[in-house]
């Protein structure tokens, strides 16, 4: 699984950037959105003013007063630094991403023939049709029409294994910048110039389109109430200091507000939901909105459509079964012959089967003069006839069909003659046990004839892919529901069910079944997220909470889902669920580590702030502090360096870890809440030791 575009998080080219994107977010138009810093900004200003005003008047404490709005300013700068540190990781994946799209030009069709004119690839529009041979960009987005051709994907999934891409089905959609490598193709554009896939992943890692979650907008208001409440009570302390026949300046009490709301989930709150997007990215899925990404984290049901998704999506020989009388190396030889001109994935694979269990190579039919019968509709077989004898393959009914009525066949000197033929009912009776024993274990059953004798069965089967069954066990581990969604019938669908490991099933799923499972899952108060790659799954990939499209996947499926997986990997959901679970554990621990943080700064500040008038509180003065002005520096120095010491922690996000809620919230509070409480007791007294040495105050 590819990981590309990883960016450094101690990259000079992301730090430096930061300093300069930390000054320039100062601005209140940007800061407002921020309600918590916005706050600690103004007071800090207020106080800025006060203090030049008292530098003008000679004014007293000057020495004092400077260091805590230098702290002050600092915790805004922080928190705007972790915010820019975010976004300039995005912002560096975007400029290795930019550095794939290539200015191109196109063969625009010019609609006589395959004939085109060349123009640059900024110029195509909506519907134009282009021809992209082997070795050319494909210059947009696009659907492929005409043609079947590898494509060199590495630019934008990073993997470097070519992809088969070709029209009429649910590998039709082509990205821009991709190259191919064999070939040809024919390709409608499906998005105007700056608004392509790849313009929207660079959109998108710059962060420019970022909107707050809901638990995230919930979170903000909580911390705008807190720091209301907070003003009002700091607003109140002179009344209470001036009735004890004292008075505290407004600098002090600008401190112990800074240090009673929640400055250090205020500052990080940013960081920590740019960073989920950034993982994601990472893991070579993009996301369309944070929410998609912290919906991930609560998932209760996933949905995911077999064909290309749990299985590989073409069905592949698997065995012979022959009837008696005839032996398996006949039935063999006699598949592999009417496969060897069927250009189908079946096709190939029955001549592979053969090649590689029974050594039967295949031969030159030119030389026989072989007259290849196509599939049809009509008929639902395909074969040869060749010297003499007429072989066919195709579903078990018409097979049956075709030997018990009239078969025409090819003589030596190329005359047809119709032979008459009578199959035996037992013949009949254990060809159609063995196409039963096929379809319960979730196959397909090819019968196969030669000359109106039947032989046997070709096994085909959904392959479902390699460590399938396993990803879906941790899935379960983590409490999320699978569900398998087919066409196939009851039957087939139970056995594949069985093979992958699923939790249930969807057999003989149209689109509006799959809509209508994932409201009634909703409806249930559940949260949905659907994979999905085909044209008819958009609508369930849209209704759907997460719908996770593959980047294989068609044109429709693609603008229906709010995360694309670049690498259509169906089990990426693990990852994704994941750091959606990350992210929510994340924004939870650090909002238990701010609120813990601040009590044990309520210990050292508020003592030292009334031990004038109320000498009985110096006993919580448990830190042992040397003195108020000394207290109240190192809280607020404190207050503002934590910030920057969390900024990895807010980036790189809190390891999930599959254990129940109880289990869970003990372990935070013990870690982040008792934690937060004793960092700092430890981090306040040593910063007063070293304050007091220097003579700061």
């Amino acid at each position: 699984m590819a990981r590309s575009h990883s960016v450094s998080l101690l990259d000079p080219a992301i730090l430096l950037p930061a300093v300069g994107a930390s000054f320039r977010k100062l601005d209140p138009r940007a800061m407002v959105r921020n309600p918590v810093m916005f706050v600690v900004e103004v007071v800090a200003l207020l106080t800025t003013v006060l203090f030049v005003r008292d530098l003008v008047t000679s004014g007293g404490g000057l020495g004092f007063s400077f260091q805590i709005i230098l702290w002050l300013w600092f915790t805004v700068l922080f928190a705007n630094f972790a915010e820019a540190v975010a976004e300039g990781r995005g912002k560096a994946q975007a400029e290795s991403l930019r550095r794939t799209r290539t200015e191109t030009q196109a063969k625009l069709l010019t609609g006589e023939g395959d004939a085109f004119r060349t123009v640059p690839g900024t110029s195509l529009k909506v519907g134009d049709v282009v021809l992209v041979e082997a070795g050319d960009i494909i210059p947009s987005d696009g659907e492929v029409v005409e043609g079947v051709a590898s494509v060199n994907e590495a630019a934008i999934t990073g993997e470097s294994a070519p992809v088969i891409r070709e029209s009429g089905g649910d590998r039709s959609a082509v990205t821009g910048g991709t190259t191919v490598v064999s070939d040809h193709l024919k390709v409608r554009i499906t998005a105007a110039a700056g608004a392509t896939f790849l313009d929207r992943m660079i959109a998108l890692v710059e962060g420019a389109e970022r909107q707050k979650t809901p638990n995230e907008i919930a979170l903000n208001i909580l911390l705008a109430g807190m720091t209301l409440i907070f003003i009002f009570a700091t607003a109140s302390i002179p009344s209470f200091a001036s009735y004890a026949g004292g008075s505290i300046s407004v600098v002090v009490l600008v401190a112990l507000f800074v240090t009673l709301i929640p400055t250090t989930i205020g500052a990080l709150l940013s960081a920590i939901g740019i960073a989920g997007m950034d993982r994601l990215v990472r893991f070579n899925v993009l996301a369309m909105s944070g929410r998609a990404v912290e919906a991930a984290g609560d998932v209760d049901t996933l949905l995911l459509d077999k064909t290309g998704t749990i299985t590989l999506g073409n069905r592949q020989a698997a065995a012979f079964h022959p009837v008696r009388g005839v032996s398996e190396q006949d039935l063999a030889d006699a598949a592999q012959l009417a496969s060897l001109a069927d250009e189908t994935p079946e096709g190939r694979s029955i001549v592979v089967l053969a090649k590689e269990k029974y050594a039967i190579r295949g031969r030159d039919m030119a030389s026989l003069n072989a007259h290849f019968v196509p599939f049809t509709a009509q008929t639902r077989m395909s074969g040869v006839d060749v010297d003499g004898s007429s072989v066919r393959k195709g579903a078990v009914d018409a097979i049956l069909s075709y030997v018990q009525g009239g078969s025409s066949t090819v003589t030596g000197s190329g005359a047809v003659q119709t032979v008459r033929t009578l199959v035996s009912q037992e013949a009949i009776r254990e060809i159609n046990a063995i196409a039963e024993e096929i379809a319960k274990s979730g196959g397909t059953p090819l019968a196969v004839a030669r000359d109106g004798r039947l032989l046997g069965v070709i096994h085909l089967k959904d392959i479902v892919k390699g460590g399938i069954r396993e990803r879906f066990a941790e899935l379960r581990r983590m409490g999320i529901r699978t569900v398998m969604i087919t066409g196939d019938n009851a039957l087939t669908a139970a056995a594949i069910a069985a093979e992958a490991g699923v939790d249930d099933f969807l057999a003989q799923a149209t689109p509006e079944a799959k809509l209508r499972l994932i409201r009634d899952e909703q409806a249930k108060g559940k949260l949905v997220a659907m994979c999905g790659d085909g044209t008819n799954d958009a609508p369930a990939l849209a209704q759907a909470d997460v719908g996770v499209a593959m980047n294989t996947g068609t044109v429709a499926a693609r603008e229906a889902g709010n995360m694309v997986d670049l690498d259509s990997d169906p089990t990426k959901l693990i990852e994704i669920v994941e750091i959606g679970k990350a992210l929510l554990m994340t924004r939870g621990s650090l909002t238990t580590f701010s609120i813990a943080n601040d009590v044990a700064k309520y210990f050292a500040i508020i003592p030292a702030m009334f031990v004038a008038f109320y000498p009985q509180l110096g006993t919580l003065n448990v830190m042992g502090l040397a003195s108020p002005q000394s207290a109240i520096l190192s809280a607020i120095i404190f207050n503002a360096l934590i910030i920057i010491a969390l900024i990895p922690l807010a980036l790189k996000g809190v390891a999930f870890r599959p254990i129940g809620a109880a289990a869970l919230l003990k372990r935070n509070l013990l870690i982040y809440g008792l934690g937060g409480i004793l960092v700092p007791f430890v981090g306040i007294k040593a910063i007063d030791l070293a304050v007091t040495a220097l003579h700061l105050v």
